[in-house]
């Protein structure tokens, strides 16, 4: 799907309005959430590369946290989303 802001996906089925944006820079891969609940997330967060996103979440399962920061960035759907707008 795509609008002003660029290319995204749903990365929660239940929740339909927040959405997870994608775009190729450099050859990387790179994410970017926005979410209506806390629209100003996006003016504070940048565009995040995978292999930091791989980063953080091995820093996560080091502190032996139940969170997995992966489960929203999925790779697999941005490649494809981005292959099939190139």
């Amino acid at each position: 799907m795509k609008d002003e802001r660029g290319i995204y996906y749903h990365p929660s089925l239940q929740d339909q309005g927040t959405r997870m944006y994608v775009r190729e820079n450099e050859g990387r891969i790179e994410f970017r959430l926005w979410n209506p609940y806390h629209p100003e997330a996006w003016d504070k967060h940048g565009w995040l590369p995978y292999d930091v996103i791989e980063e953080a979440a091995a820093k996560y399962k080091e502190r032996g946290t139940d969170r997995n920061p992966l489960a929203l960035y999925d790779l697999a759907v941005a490649k494809r989303l981005l292959a099939d707008e190139g």
